[in-house]
């Protein structure tokens, strides 16, 4: 007996349009409320105070103090206020969850903290439970009808729209999931309300004037047969630098965590992120999309050595940051180690086209963080502004698989016992 739903008429898609466009406008809001937050925070932290106190922002004793206090900081507000900062990031990936309506404002408050502080995360995980937790709520009260499923992907894919400015993202990133969805109708009917919620969240943060993750770099041209040795070969490196942080990440956060008390092991984190940024320097802090940027707009400023410093202390941040405790996501700091080591590979093979370096090492650094290979072709390309290296994306992202498709997922494990789960 054919158990397949009927295709969802054109009424009820243009009728849940309209929430579904509320959802895109709201993520995108709340999203540039906590940009806004961050950056006000990060004006006084690395501006105003070092100024008045006559230090250097970039000093490594400022640095490192500053550090230090947002470890102390975001351990204090997880270990006492209420909801405990939200779930650790660390454990889960995009799709994670939604956390506690009463974890939201102590989630809000360290992602901020942590985001001016310079810690090398990205907002996404944590600003998806949030929206994906409001959405919910919100509309289990004014439009009961809409599913709770539904309601926590419009909030996803609104919210990655908003991140990456583009619905294509969220498109991609949903693709698979709304694929693999029973029920009547084409991928398009599936697809059609999340992208109404991404287009709408895109173009919310286009209008309140928040940041591109796209960049230009210098054209490929025409396209050689070596161009397809020479980017699988840079996308398998990257790849494998990957995969170091996959495996390095659960036995961090066990030694961390096995501290118990968050004050304690997240100061301590935030002191060794204070280390790293002495060592790396200013462009390693943060959670990586200006500094990838800066990166690429003066690319032949930068040594092998520097670009390969860069990479190295960058992935070891990350690392730290996501196993201390730290709220945040990991592909914008993925993006900034895939370009340095992008721009390593064109300063040790200067015949390469430069675009095509940077892309296919985002591409192979993107697979293991995000196991997707949609979304890791399109960062690739996306952040060298160039369409010549699509197709030899689509074809290098194959063996590129290969390598992460067995390997463990870039997320730690809560080995906890189930009666100090509930624990603060």
């Amino acid at each position: 007996m054919d158990e397949t739903r009927p295709a969802p008429r054109v009424r009820d898609l243009a009728i849940l349009a309209i929430p579904t466009i509320v959802v895109g406008v709201g993520s995108a809001f709340m999203l540039w409320l906590l940009d806004l937050a961050a950056e006000g925070l990060h004006d006084v932290i690395w501006d105003a105070v070092p100024e008045a106190i006559g230090i250097g922002p970039d000093a490594p004793l400022w640095i490192f103090t500053v550090l230090t206090l947002t470890g102390a900081a975001v351990g204090a507000a997880v270990w006492l206020l209420p909801g405990h900062g939200g779930p650790d990031s660390a454990l889960g990936e995009l799709d994670a969850p939604p956390p506690k309506l009463i974890a939201l404002p102590s989630l809000a408050l360290v992602v901020t903290i942590g985001l001016a502080g310079g810690v090398s995360l990205g907002p996404e995980n944590p600003i998806i439970g949030i929206n994906t937790a409001l959405t919910i709520a919100v509309l289990a009260r004014v439009a009961a009808k809409i599913p709770t499923k539904l309601a926590a992907t419009l909030a996803m894919a609104a919210t990655i729209g908003a991140l990456f400015g583009t619905p294509v993202a969220a498109a991609l990133v949903l693709t698979g999931a709304v694929a693999a969805v029973k029920g009547g109708g084409s991928l398009w009917d599936k697809l059609f309300l999340p992208l109404a919620a991404a287009g709408a969240g895109a173009m919310t943060m286009h209008l309140l004037g928040g940041s591109s993750l796209t960049f230009t770099l210098q054209p490929m041209g025409g396209v050689e047969a070596i161009d397809l040795l020479t980017g699988t070969i840079v996308a398998c490196v990257a790849a494998l630098v990957g995969l170091i942080g996959v495996f390095a990440l659960p036995v961090v956060h066990r030694i961390f965590h096995s501290m118990r008390n968050p004050l304690v092991y997240t100061t301590i984190g935030g002191a060794l992120l204070g280390v790293l940024g002495i060592i790396g320097g200013p462009i390693t802090l943060f959670k990586g999309l200006n500094e990838t940027g800066e990166l690429l707009a003066n690319p032949d400023d930068y040594s092998p050595g520097q670009l390969a410093l860069f990479a190295a202390v960058k992935l070891v941040a990350l690392v730290i940051a996501a196993a201390a405790g730290f709220r945040g996501g990991r592909v914008f700091p993925i993006v900034f180690i895939g370009t340095a080591l992008g721009l390593l590979a064109y300063a040790v093979v200067p015949d390469m086209p430069i675009s095509l370096a940077v892309a296919c090492a985002v591409l192979g650094i993107t697979l293991v963080a995000t196991r997707d290979g949609w979304i890791g072709i399109f960062l690739g390309a996306a952040i060298v502004g160039d369409t010549t290296v699509l197709p030899l994306l689509c074809v290098i992202v194959l063996p590129v698989w290969l390598i992460v498709t067995k390997a463990p997922e870039f997320i730690a494990h809560d080995e906890r016992p189930k009666a100090e789960e509930a624990a603060p």
